[in-house]
């Protein structure tokens, strides 16, 4: 029916090329083409399974699923989503502790997922909860900048500009309300509680990891 997708900061330019935010999208790219070729083996082998992982077993997975998703549309949501919000703060952070900050992202992403359903035999995987610890960052760290985003509504498309505070933070509020409608539920589909899981480490986190180098600036009006 309609939607919005977020494509860039219109507020700011890094003054770093974005090198380990592209290097991940490639990294995440290979994986998917590995997972065409290689088939639903694959993908069980290197998702993890909340079961499996409380039981002492494929703990690597917790990592590898970072990189892999169920569809072209799961990969090419979640990669521009990355873009728009995370050559940002790799600028912020600088590219070590930026690398450091979305696998941390990730991996309580994963965990916060597993510690809701611990039993759970269902293959989780993608790299959301990354992303959505990225987007925490974001929020906290420049609430003010403008998004350009594509809004489209049946055939009617534009380009819109919305406030991060704003567009972060209703993503946020659908996350928490989708996780409580399916907390009891064992089921595919979208890992809503990885996502807040994920969220909430980068808002808290995102000012240790930026270190006291960032320079403050207020974002520009053009």
């Amino acid at each position: 029916m309609g939607g919005l997708i977020p494509l860039t900061d219109a507020s700011r330019r890094p003054a770093r090329i974005p090198v380990v935010t592209a290097f991940l999208i490639l990294v995440n790219a290979f994986v998917f083409l590995l997972e065409l070729v290689r088939g639903d083996s694959f993908v069980m082998q290197w998702s993890a399974v909340p079961a499996q992982i409380v039981a002492g077993r494929h703990w690597i997975t917790i990592l590898t699923a970072m990189f892999m998703h169920g569809s072209w549309s799961h990969i090419i949501g979640n990669m521009v989503f990355l873009w728009a919000f995370a050559p940002e703060i790799e600028d912020a952070m600088g590219r070590g502790r930026y690398f450091l900050f979305y696998f941390c992202g990730g991996l309580v992403a994963m965990l916060a997922q597993i510690a809701a359903d611990p039993h759970s035999t269902v293959p989780n995987l993608g790299a959301s909860g990354a992303i959505a610890a990225v987007m925490g960052a974001f929020l906290v760290t420049y609430p003010r900048d403008r998004i350009r985003s594509l809004l489209f509504i049946f055939i009617f498309v534009r380009v819109t500009y919305i406030p991060a505070a704003l567009l972060i933070g209703f993503w946020f509020l659908t996350q928490l309300v989708h996780a409580g409608a399916v907390a009891q539920v064992q089921t595919g589909g979208v890992a809503y509680l990885a996502h807040v899981g994920g969220f909430v480490f980068g808002a808290v986190t995102a000012r240790l990891f930026e270190g006291s180098s960032r320079i403050i600036d207020e974002p520009s009006v053009d």
